[in-house]
């Protein structure tokens, strides 16, 4: 047996904290001294110490640790990694947060000297398209001087609630908005779209849209998501994905669940965790603020295109396209030449300075 100073000392846990443990049920003593109270341990408990150490030295909640202690090293190890995928996730959003506070305070400080003065400016083409298989086109797609959108409807009436929630959009294409707003004004403006689903859809919680759309500032673009179109940012020749699918998926891979390789053939791979519906009740979307620059190119497109053509493909063809038209048109017929199973809407925008 070993004291709990020994036994401290072997697993690199204080006493102070083998006595909280034993207090929280987490690490019981093997012995305790009916007459002293003081605590023994047995060697064969430092292993399950240990591994409360690391755990905690992780960041996870001790609540969790007696649940993960608790199972076997396989089903424990799937734990772990469902834990940190969570904790990555959680820290991105708090990064693009604190990126956002940075631009915004140092826009309101006035004292942001590396931004261009030079007045930008989108040029843009919208194209949706039915596919090879699909015998209607339920997505909605739209581009203009600020405003950037596409929706893919789904349900009996997907076709008229993703025309609808991009048609309700569509006044911020003529809107003068001051920047500091923006994101409030863009959420108002989905809300909007919102009832102007359940409207479309006659209130059915099976019918619906997802929707992507961006507002142009003049030198930023307001992104707001929900469901699993996406918007990607090319820049300097890299493909960044902006948005977050909200599909069952999609979670399983942030928790560390599943892999890539096997999230492509799932049979929930569609199954989405948010969208704007029928129902009364609309979960919230994301919302971002994205700085721009001359010569990047933004693609916005329902997930007719990145579930037949990968990335890498999709960035070399945005690459390639000396314009959006030649940018949409060619993402399409790859999507088309990859079997077209679904429909497929692209919108490209380049940020370009402006004429004067």
């Amino acid at each position: 047996m070993l004291t709990i100073g020994a036994f401290a000392k072997a697993c690199r846990l204080s006493p102070k904290a083998l006595r909280l443990y034993d207090e929280l049920d987490l690490l019981r003593p093997a012995r305790v001294d009916p007459d002293t109270g003081y605590r023994y341990y047995a060697a064969g408990q430092l292993e399950r110490a240990r591994l409360v150490a690391w755990l905690r030295r992780l960041g996870m909640p001790l609540a969790e640790i007696r649940r993960v202690c608790a199972l076997g090293p396989g089903a424990a190890a799937v734990e772990v990694r469902a834990y940190w995928a969570r904790v990555e996730a959680e820290t991105a959003v708090r990064r693009d947060l604190a990126a956002f506070l940075v631009d915004h305070l140092t826009e309101e400080s006035g004292r942001d000297t590396t931004m261009s003065t030079t007045p930008l400016e989108l040029r843009y083409r919208a194209h949706s398209d039915r596919g090879l298989v699909r015998p209607a086109n339920q997505d909605a797609a739209y581009a203009g001087g600020r405003l950037l959108a596409v929706a893919d409807g789904f349900g009996p009436a997907g076709g008229p609630a993703s025309s609808a929630a991009v048609e309700a959009l569509r006044f911020l294409d003529t809107r003068e908005t001051p920047a500091g707003g923006i994101l409030n004004v863009l959420e108002d403006a989905v809300r909007g779209a919102a009832r102007a689903v359940r409207d479309a859809a006659g209130g059915a919680q099976e019918a619906g849209t997802t929707l992507t759309a961006a507002l142009w500032t003049g030198s930023r673009l307001a992104l707001v998501h929900i469901g699993d179109s996406r918007a990607y940012l090319l820049r300097d020749g890299e493909l960044f994905r902006i948005t977050h699918d909200h599909t069952v998926v999609q979670a399983m891979l942030d928790e560390g669940r599943l892999t890539e390789a096997e999230a492509v053939s799932h049979p929930q791979r569609t199954l989405l965790l948010k969208a704007l519906t029928g129902a009364e009740a609309t979960a919230s979307p994301d919302l971002r603020l994205h700085e721009a620059r001359a010569g990047d190119r933004y693609l916005l497109c329902s997930d007719g295109l990145p579930t037949v053509v990968p990335d890498d493909a999709v960035r070399g063809l945005l690459a390639a396209a000396p314009a959006p038209d030649e940018a949409v048109d060619a993402l399409i017929a790859a999507a088309n030449a990859a079997g077209g199973p679904d429909n497929v809407s692209c919108v490209v925008a380049d940020v370009v300075e402006a004429a004067v």
